[in-house]
């Protein structure tokens, strides 16, 4: 599937980076859906469909194992077969998938380096799930926890500041709600209290996923490069 325009809400063109007959790894554009009919627009679920089986792409197996929020991008994997599937979701399940994430936010977190430890609760507003900080005895709360790094000045403009982010946890917004809650909301998050314009989505990006082949068993690692629209905006992605 070859790329015209991945940043572009409008007209999304998913890159692969790689498949084989278990399982599909892409790079999700910012603004699209992983799953689901949308109202307006297609999900990353449909558009894979009719790449796989164009004929028709409601008989083709294809299951997601973890998803990103609709205004995130980068890598992501699917199952392609059942068996595959499951495998790769017990992965994720079970803490052994390595996850790397690159925020924009604003100001200087100090210090430059910790852990983020926090206990999460979702609530259902009826226009999607809000989440917040809340204490470990809550009603389903959810413990979530974020290792994190922040880049040397330059990678960001003026008044910013470029994270890495290793989250080992998968909560429902996890990143987000953790950024926001200690002063730094992800740029264009407006959900989550930011008051500063992205142009596509918001300044949060899957970088890497490792994991084991859910058949072979072997180490597979992927990259997904910074959508082109970080650049143009003045962010410098840091090297690895």
């Amino acid at each position: 599937m070859a790329p015209t325009d991945p940043d572009t809400p409008s007209t999304p063109t998913p890159t692969i980076l790689y498949e084989d007959v278990h399982c599909l790894v892409v790079v999700k554009p910012a603004g699209m859906l992983t799953q689901g009919r949308p109202r307006e627009g297609i999900s990353l679920e449909g558009v894979l469909r009719g790449y796989l089986a164009p004929q028709g792409p409601d008989e083709v197996y294809l299951a997601a194992v973890h998803r990103l929020d609709r205004p995130v991008s980068g890598v992501m994997i699917w199952g392609k077969t059942p068996k595959a599937a499951r495998r790769l979701h017990e992965q994720f399940s079970g803490r052994e998938v390595e996850k790397q994430y690159w925020a924009i936010v604003p100001g200087r977190p100090a210090p430059p380096e910790g852990l983020w430890d926090d206990w999460l609760c979702e609530e259902d507003t009826g226009l999607g799930p809000v989440v917040q900080v809340c204490l470990a005895d809550a009603p389903r709360a959810r413990h979530a926890l974020t290792r994190y790094r922040v880049e040397p000045p330059g990678a960001a403009p003026e008044g910013c500041s470029w994270l890495r982010l290793w989250p080992r946890t998968g909560r429902t917004h996890q990143l987000r709600v953790q950024a926001s809650s200690r002063g730094w909301p992800i740029l264009g998050d407006r959900a989550y209290g930011s008051d500063r314009a992205f142009p596509v989505g918001i300044a949060l990006h899957s970088r890497s996923l490792a994991i084991r082949h859910p058949m072979l068993r072997t180490e597979l690692s992927f990259r997904a490069p910074v959508p082109g629209h970080w650049s143009e905006a003045g962010f410098t992605p840091p090297g690895d």
